[in-house]
């Protein structure tokens, strides 16, 4: 059920926000006693003061974590018994879910009806996906002699801390959340300080599905004082971090500087969506172009942002592009009919803004937008930019904006869109569209990214792996793949001669 906008905002004026930490089965201030201002990039009014939790909270929440772990209250509970818990706290999801799109929408500007349609079901499903999974993973019986049995055994890591990005704050966190919790861990969500109040509503619905003190903490504040604390910390055993290719460098180093505990990393992109002359559909395609890159305001590590357009249909394609984009100008993000919300803050509104005048003055062709929108609303907003003339050595081909700038190339062939789609240092996505299923397949061998689309782009679902090569990161998250970065493989062999 929907909203009208008028009720969003009156809704907006009466929530009530919690910004505290949640340590042990309570929320609590961080010890310090900090705090920082929560500002909506929707109109840059102050949402909340958020605890600013440091080193002393990160070890109040690790040895909450670790007491629950080693007392088997969830670490040795029946699989079932786990499930049971998970599938209601999916449930408390859903049935919180226009107050948890509010939240989101009000912290990081992104459309409500994203929010509502998006965000918090794909959270809740991501969830119960795992929970309905978990008793049916079974161990290993390895084929040795007949003298000797050896059993291969899944078991939990232990303490697992998640550091999560602001672009989709619920659903990269229940990413980690799933298949953590159901393996039987126990977990520590440091959100972005700049999305945290969805992380911190959560815990209070953790707690009423039943899932107990200690297992599930949530610790606000920024990376280089909470999340820098986790990474380094002695008795934490397993990081999974999404967010830039630079913090995730830090995190392997701050696990070599500590107790070489597993770090799993998804980290950024500059995805290529290749269009091929004999595109099936360059309408389909187009459209599609547009919300690769606009979608979420650009804000996606999977983002279509490089456009590599063989030159037979270049004009006609970027025509549609430019066209489309047009039709998804920036909003109210309280209003269900918004397509294109708010930047997350003036930081990130400062920086899109400077790529934007890097594509000028290294002298790609600007063909729509490029300037910020909406601007007496007090918010963060920059309108659809597309850029053709575009070479793969210029700053907007390379580096990774996360906005809604397109960068668009054109090559002569599919083989050259190949080396220019994996000529950046990231592989995390990439696009062909192609009538030709041979061309399809090989170019999808060829091209090194951890997921190729094929005439689409960006299809999703829980059963699929997510992740990169080179250095968008390490391992994989969604799909039971995910269960191999929060549980650890134990060997017992049995001497029967």
């Amino acid at each position: 059920m929907s909203t009208p906008n008028a009720d969003w905002h009156a809704r907006a004026r009466s929530l009530t926000i919690n910004g505290q930490a949640y340590i042990d089965g309570r929320y609590r201030p961080a010890v310090s006693g900090e705090t920082f201002d929560c500002v909506s990039p929707i109109d840059g009014r102050v949402l909340a003061a958020v605890a600013s939790t440091d080193v002393a909270d990160v070890d109040l929440a690790v040895a909450a974590a670790r007491r629950a772990f080693e007392s088997g209250v969830w670490s040795r509970q029946p699989p079932r018994e786990r499930k049971r818990v998970l599938l209601r706290f999916a449930e408390l999801i859903l049935a919180h879910r226009e107050e948890l799109a509010l939240l989101e929408t009000l912290d990081m500007g992104k459309p409500i009806s994203d929010s509502l349609a998006v965000d918090i079901p794909a959270t809740a499903r991501c969830i119960a996906w795992y929970a309905e999974a978990v008793d049916k993973i079974y161990d290993e019986v390895a084929p040795t002699s007949h003298d000797a049995l050896a059993l291969i055994t899944r078991e939990p890591v232990g303490v697992v801390a998640a550091i999560v990005p602001w672009n989709f704050p619920l659903i990269m966190a229940a990413w980690k959340i799933g298949p953590a919790l159901a393996a039987g861990n126990s977990f520590i969500l440091k959100p972005s300080e700049k999305s945290a109040l969805t992380a911190i509503r959560i815990a209070a619905l953790a707690a009423e599905a039943g899932i107990p003190d200690g297992v599930f903490n949530v610790l606000p504040g920024y990376g280089q004082t909470a999340g820098q604390a986790l990474a380094l910390h002695m008795d934490v055993d397993c990081i999974g971090f999404t967010g830039s290719t630079r913090t995730g460098k830090l995190m392997l180093q701050y696990s070599g500087q500590s107790n070489m505990k597993r770090v799993w990393l998804e980290c950024g992109g500059k995805s290529p969506n290749i269009i091929l002359a004999d595109c099936p559909d360059l309408d389909r395609a187009a459209q599609a172009a547009a919300s690769a890159i606009f979608f979420n305001q650009g804000e996606m590590c999977s983002a279509g942002s490089r456009l590599i357009v063989e030159e037979r249909v270049r004009d006609e394609v970027l025509e549609k592009v430019v066209a489309a984009g047009r039709r998804m100008l920036p909003g109210d993000p309280l209003d269900p009919g918004t397509r294109l919300g708010a930047i997350v803050d003036d930081v990130q509104l400062r920086t899109v803004l400077g790529y934007i005048e890097a594509g000028r003055s290294e002298g790609a062709t600007l063909l729509a937008g490029g300037a910020r929108a909406r601007e007496g609303s007090g918010g963060y907003y920059v309108e659809p930019t597309v850029f053709a003339d575009v070479t793969p050595e210029m700053k907007i081909a390379r580096e990774e904006i996360f906005g809604p700038v397109l960068a668009a190339m054109t090559v002569r062939d599919a083989e050259e869109a190949v080396r220019v789609g994996n000529s950046v240092i990231y592989g995390l996505a990439a696009a062909v569209w192609t009538r030709d299923i041979t061309r399809a397949h090989r170019m999808a061998r060829a091209l090194r990214s951890g997921m190729v689309y094929v005439n689409c782009y960006d299809a999703d679902d829980i059963t699929v792996p997510f992740g990169g090569f080179k250095q968008s990161g390490t391992g994989r998250d969604k799909s039971l793949h995910a269960f191999d970065k929060y549980t650890e493989l134990k060997t017992t062999w049995v001497d029967l001669s």
